[in-house]
């Protein structure tokens, strides 16, 4: 069964450079704390608000070995008045037999407020 594992993480400035270190900082606690195998990953969406413009996010994912092949796409998010800027958010297609309730799902920084209810308390 494909599982739908989400993300999100905030930036504090549009650069390069931190574009890529929060978005291989969320993909990397999203790997494992589901310990996501790249063989299972049907694909990748990574959306980013429209004030992140300085580097594909996605490119952060090709430092991770053996996912050379994995399907990625970035996209921007809706601009919604209020919303949250300086977000970037993925959506990992997983082939899993977990549960849905089991999944999961990492927000990080100033994203946890986008999911209170789904921030795991440890």
């Amino acid at each position: 069964m494909i599982r739908g594992i989400r993300g999100a993480i905030t930036v504090e400035e549009n650069s390069e450079k931190e574009i890529l270190l929060a978005t291989h900082e969320l993909l990397n606690q999203m790997i494992l704390h589901n310990q996501i195998e790249p063989d299972r990953v049907a694909s990748v969406f990574i959306s980013t608000t429209g004030d992140i413009t300085e580097a594909f996010p996605a490119r952060a994912l090709r430092g991770f070995k053996e996912w050379k092949f994995v399907p990625v796409m970035c996209m921007q998010e809706l601009d919604v008045p209020g919303g949250l800027e300086c977000c970037i958010r993925v959506m990992m297609h997983y082939n899993t037999t977990a549960s849905q309730k089991d999944i999961q799902h990492i927000y990080l920084k100033n994203a946890v407020s986008l999911r209170p209810d789904l921030i795991n308390e440890e």
